[in-house]
């Protein structure tokens, strides 16, 4: 093994997007480096939604050197605009990584979908080792939606090509239970897969008194329903939607949405259409500032589609959990996430493939007015939440488990 054991990470999302991905990723390359690893990244100059950053193409950022490629960046308000962003940087990548001298291993993520396959042919042309963080599954997710057909000349291509990139990898990280069980299915080693959590960045709670957002966001003496981060493809909105229209008459219960996505002017137009003022979608805020805006929450809301189960582990449960906040969940309890709640006992799951749509909105009616009326039961279950997110989801507790498992693959392979 050299002194600094090298690692370079090839993934579009990094500092200063805000998309979770990219800040997972800039969490831990930066504790890699802090670690004695030499780490590099490989990522696109754009943010989620396409905007421009200005980040130079060159950057050595706390120890982690950055280079940042030229896409498009047309975002993902069209499929082909996305699709072009995808494939501008897909083959950046490929001619840098074939290009570079080798690292100790190449890691990928999964955007753009497919990238593992850059690993993948490094490996065949160069015999360059290299690893997959499997922070979702494609074309997986894509079939589950209905996006591309399950079958058919293109599905059987990319899930060719996809599953032969996991399959070839020397490792593959899966962030849950149930996602490692669909890549077992792809054909991938036990022995070469492993699990390792997603986590949020450690922050205290603020006291109301310190908390600016109350004032800014104007949540003085109100109970707030929070849902933070990407409303995206994968989620679901529908009971959540019905849910927030049943409380509309209600002043002091308010719903606050923190973030953006495809799935976001969906939500608007149902608020807008069912004159729902007890409402507001806010943009995405600094990172720095999350904790304010987490703190805000009485109680925290996610969602996941029930065919995403395994699919994507929706990472802001982690920070719902940090917060010290209750959760309520639309989505199934084969999920990851779901059954980190039930086990954790911080929160209430209602599964739509399970219970029929006005079953799971009467659910969720009734555990609000739960917490409303129990504040010592909420905060009894929140922390509950904390507890179990500091022995087993801390950032710093993660990575170093990551560090470890980076030392222990490049030991082996000497």
């Amino acid at each position: 093994m050299s002194r600094y054991p090298s690692i370079l990470f090839v993934n579009q999302n990094y500092y200063p997007d805000l998309v979770s991905a990219g800040q997972r990723l800039t969490d831990l390359a930066e504790h890699l480096a802090a670690d004695g690893f030499a780490v590099s990244v490989l990522c696109g100059r754009g943010g989620y939604e396409g905007e421009s950053t200005d980040a130079p193409v060159h950057e050595t950022r706390n120890g982690v050197q950055i280079r940042r490629l030229r896409t498009p960046n047309f975002g993902r308000s069209s499929n082909l605009g996305r699709i072009t962003d995808y494939a501008a940087f897909f083959t950046q990548a490929l001619g840098h990584v074939l290009a570079r001298s080798a690292p100790d291993y190449v890691v990928t993520l999964t955007t753009p979908p497919l990238v593992n396959i850059v690993g993948a042919a490094a490996k065949l042309l160069k015999n360059q080792p290299y690893g997959i963080w499997s922070m979702d599954l494609h074309p997986d997710g894509e079939k589950a939606l209905g996006m591309i057909p399950e079958e058919g000349l293109v599905t059987s291509v990319l899930d060719g090509l996809n599953d032969m990139a996991y399959r070839k990898a020397d490792f593959v990280i899966a962030l849950g239970r149930r996602m490692a069980e669909r890549i077992q299915a792809k054909g991938v080693r036990n022995d070469s897969l492993k699990v390792l959590p997603m986590w949020t960045k450690g922050m205290d709670e603020v006291p109301e008194e310190q908390n600016p957002y109350l004032e800014k966001f104007g949540l003085q003496d109100r109970f707030v329903v929070l849902y933070a981060g990407n409303a995206g493809l994968f989620h679901q909105f529908e009971e959540i939607c019905d849910c927030m229209r049943r409380f509309k008459d209600h002043d002091d219960i308010y719903f606050l949405f923190v973030g953006d996505g495809p799935r976001r002017d969906e939500i608007e137009s149902y608020a807008r259409e069912h004159d729902i003022d007890n409402f507001e979608y806010r943009d995405y805020v600094p990172r720095e500032d999350l904790k304010y805006v987490l703190s805000l929450a009485d109680v925290h809301l996610l969602s996941l589609r029930p065919e995403i189960s395994g699919i994507a582990v929706p990472s802001k449960l982690y920070d719902s959990m940090m917060s010290a906040r209750p959760v309520l969940m639309v989505g199934p309890r084969s999920s990851e996430t779901a059954r980190t709640i039930e086990e954790g006992e911080f929160g209430v799951v209602f599964d739509p493939s399970r219970r029929e749509g006005t079953e799971v909105v009467q659910g969720l009616v009734e555990a609000l007015e739960m917490f409303y009326e129990k504040p010592d039961q909420r905060r009894e279950m929140g922390e509950r939440g904390r507890a179990l997110y500091n022995r087993k989801y801390a950032q710093e507790r993660v990575c170093e488990q990551w560090s470890r498992f980076l030392r222990d693959q490049i030991d082996s392979s000497c």
